[in-house]
């Protein structure tokens, strides 16, 4: 099973411009998401991708590899699947299952990419999205956490950028699952999905992986117990590199 990983990465986040090259512990936000992204087993290879000059010169003097992408794409699925199609005319070879780690997830553990391979045993599974556990109301409550309900097979049901399931009556006895930006696709899924128009739900919320649901597909959810945080503020980049101070990952490349 071929796979590699795709970090899609720009500049121009609406929410926190330049993002990508925010530093944490001296190291540009996406060179945490790349060597982590690397060093998961499995993962034949790993690009970022991405429509910045500015990026793609930084992943390429560490040793990386770039894929250009139009500037035109307003989600990271579609950058995903176009730089797919780049490195396949490249080499020669068709990828069988594409990881996609958002550029914003400098705390994501190579063993929580790994894990999302082995779904794929089963032929059922053409998308597997990691979760992890919100702790309290103030994070359900807020908007740039995604949260997710799923079904009695782990499938979600349906993302959305308010608090789900209602917390009407608490929230202590109910599942609290935010969504994550590991995504990982079979080539076929990744393309399907790149040919549809995008969807009335994934508008509302703004969450891309709601036309997957709403055209009649399905996403496997699998939850880690992993800290899952994704940097939307500068606020969420200093909380990250706090946390990121207890990560045994950080020390497996930034000593190297």
């Amino acid at each position: 099973m071929k796979a590699i990983g795709i970090i899609p990465a720009r500049l121009a986040a609406t929410r926190f411009p330049n993002k990508p090259m925010a530093q944490i512990y001296g190291m540009p936000m996406v060179g945490h998401c790349y060597h982590r992204t690397r060093l998961s087993e499995g993962i034949e290879a790993t690009y970022v991708a991405t429509c910045d000059p500015e990026i793609a010169d930084y992943v390429e003097s560490i040793g990386g590899l770039s894929v250009a992408t139009a500037d035109t794409h307003n989600r990271a699925t579609t950058r995903t699947a176009e730089a797919v199609e780049h490195i396949e005319q490249s080499s020669g070879e068709e990828i069988e299952i594409v990881v996609m780690v958002q550029g914003d997830e400098p705390l994501t553990r190579p063993e929580t990419i790994t894990e999302t391979l082995s779904h794929f045993v089963d032929p059922s599974v053409n998308i597997v999205n990691i979760m992890g556990r919100l702790d309290g109301l103030e994070q359900f409550l807020d908007k740039n956490n995604v949260k997710v309900v799923v079904d009695r097979n782990h499938d979600a049901l349906y993302f959305s950028r308010e608090p789900i399931p209602s917390p009407w009556k608490g929230i202590e006895d109910i599942p609290v699952y935010v969504q994550t930006g590991v995504i990982a696709f079979r080539r076929a899924a990744l393309m399907d999905f790149n040919k549809l128009p995008e969807s009335m739900l994934e508008q509302v919320e703004s969450v891309d992986m709601n036309r997957v649901l709403e055209f009649g597909g399905k996403i496997r959810m699998v939850l880690t117990d992993a800290q899952a945080i994704g940097v939307d503020t500068p606020e969420e980049l200093h909380l990250a590199e706090g946390l990121m101070a207890a990560d045994p990952t950080l020390r497996r490349y930034l000593d190297s």
